[in-house]
């Protein structure tokens, strides 16, 4: 008897899936109401029109999965307020959150921030370095 585990293949790892999901599948629509860009010659680096934002994308996403990603580098110090910040909201308030949705909620409220102070919104301010 051989003692060689036997494993799935690439094909069986990654094929789609028909399983129940408590979040239902998102199935994105075309949206008609955005203009898209006249085609030129020239190269540019936007490929896709931009999006119009709705009062209703404003909200950040919360706890979802994403199918974007960045990578954001931070220093100990940042990564360490970070989780301060994270335990605060769990120790204090009964929150339980992961870093990720406190930097979504804080993207949002900073980029709600810019739309609606502009120059002298506090992102604006701390990036001018005032």
């Amino acid at each position: 008897m051989s003692r060689r585990v036997s494993l799935p293949g690439a094909d069986e790892l990654f094929r789609q899936t028909t399983t129940l999901s408590a979040v239902p599948s998102q199935v994105p629509t075309p949206i008609e109401d955005v203009p898209t860009a006249p085609i030129t010659n020239k190269k540019s680096v936007r490929t896709t029109p931009r999006r119009r934002v709705n009062s209703f994308d404003k909200s950040p996403s919360g706890r979802e999965r994403h199918d974007e990603k960045i990578t954001v580098y931070l220093s100990p110090e940042e990564l360490y307020d970070l989780e301060q910040a994270r335990l605060a909201l769990r120790g204090d308030l009964g929150l339980a959150v992961d870093r990720g949705r406190i930097v979504r909620e804080s993207l949002a409220i900073i980029i709600a921030d810019l739309e609606t102070k502009g120059d002298q919104s506090i992102i604006a301010r701390r990036l001018r370095g005032k």
